[in-house]
């Protein structure tokens, strides 16, 4: 198994070496009789969203408490939802900071410190580039022209903890109006260990219609250190039922949508889109802004180029990514925490 997978890999890029390795693993998983649909980081995903129970609970009170204010609103105070918009892409950002292959040494209490309002507020003086507002004025210029469907398409990356914090952003594009249709885009098979697959959104929404079972309940882990975890207070379990019904019923009414594609998997960069998967390519040109989540889908952006003559400043058009002049889309918004020193074109983007 070990030869199988990284034979041949030393002259690949960071990418296509990751890529190669997952897919073997995917591939021998396909291949099996009784374990075909068998994701084998299911458990390591959902382990870690367990772990994230504090700042689950802090955003669901705080997601429900914007609802709420949204729903009884009687005239519009863009300011307001200017800020609120702000608010829920801080957090989805700083949600990409949870990446499983990336923090294989943090004990759950470290990744814990991660999350919450806390860290992002100490966290707000590493933004490298802020587009936020640039997004938001695309977004109310749609609506403001009186486009009925209005699209948001996001790229997804990481599932558990980041997943959650998508759909916090998706609910609010959607209860704000900003947005009319939220698509999503999981990867088609386990990829780079916690990507996300349709199956960690179902596994996702099932812990929380079940959420004081998923969080009672104790691990092995918990078991075998004589660990008993703390019930969820009524409110808590309220606010937890409170996002599955508002995310169900979004579900349920085709407004927040999957679309997985096999090209999300595919080794190459993003300029290979319109060949590869011209279907693909013809379906995101009708997005208002395509969000992509994560380093991967920003190397993959960017070429994953590394070179002292390619900074921040350099434009993503010199070097051959989905914002060259023949994939040009309405907009696109990459949300990436820096994980490694490829940070090209980031000006532009």
């Amino acid at each position: 198994m070990q030869n199988a997978i990284f034979t041949g890999t030393l002259d690949l890029t960071y990418i296509e070496r990751r890529a190669k390795k997952t897919r073997r693993i995917a591939t021998t998983f396909a291949l099996s009789t009784h374990w075909k649909s068998h994701d084998v980081f299911a458990r390591q995903k959902m382990d870690t969203f367990r772990s994230s129970r504090p700042a689950v609970v802090e955003l669901a009170s705080r997601y429900h408490e914007i609802i709420i204010q949204l729903e009884k609103r009687t005239t519009k105070d863009e300011e307001a939802e200017k800020i609120l918009f702000m608010e829920m892409c801080e957090i989805c950002l700083w949600g990409n900071a949870t990446d499983l292959s990336l923090l294989t040494s943090l004990t759950y209490e470290d990744i814990q410190k991660l999350q919450g309002s806390e860290a992002r507020k100490a966290s707000e003086k590493n933004i490298l580039v802020n587009d936020l507002k640039d997004a938001y004025d695309v977004l109310t210029k749609a609506r403001d022209e009186g486009k009925k469907e209005r699209r948001v398409d996001i790229v997804l990356d990481n599932a558990g903890f980041e997943l959650f914090v998508d759909l916090i952003l998706a609910g609010f594009l959607l209860s704000a109006g900003l947005a009319t249709n939220v698509v999503l885009h999981p990867k088609s098979i386990p990829w780079f260990v916690s990507d996300v697959t349709p199956a960690d959104f179902a596994a996702l929404l099932s812990a929380l219609v079940t959420a004081q079972s998923f969080y009672s309940t104790p691990s092995d882990e918990e078991k075998n250190s004589g660990i008993t975890p703390e019930p969820l207070a009524p409110k808590e379990a309220e606010e937890l039922s409170f996002l599955f019904q508002n995310w169900a019923q979004f579900h349920g009414e085709g407004q927040l949508t999957l679309r997985s594609n096999r090209f999300w998997t595919e080794g190459g960069s993003f300029w290979r889109l319109p060949k590869s998967a011209p279907s693909l390519h013809e379906d995101l040109k009708e997005s208002e802004l395509v969000i992509f989540k994560g380093d991967l889908n920003y190397r993959k952006l960017t070429g994953d180029v590394s070179s002292p003559l390619i900074d921040v400043s350099f434009p993503l058009t010199r070097i051959g990514g989905v914002g060259s002049n023949h994939t040009i889309y309405k907009s696109y918004w990459p949300i990436r925490s820096c994980v490694g020193r490829k940070c090209a074109c980031l000006a532009y983007m």
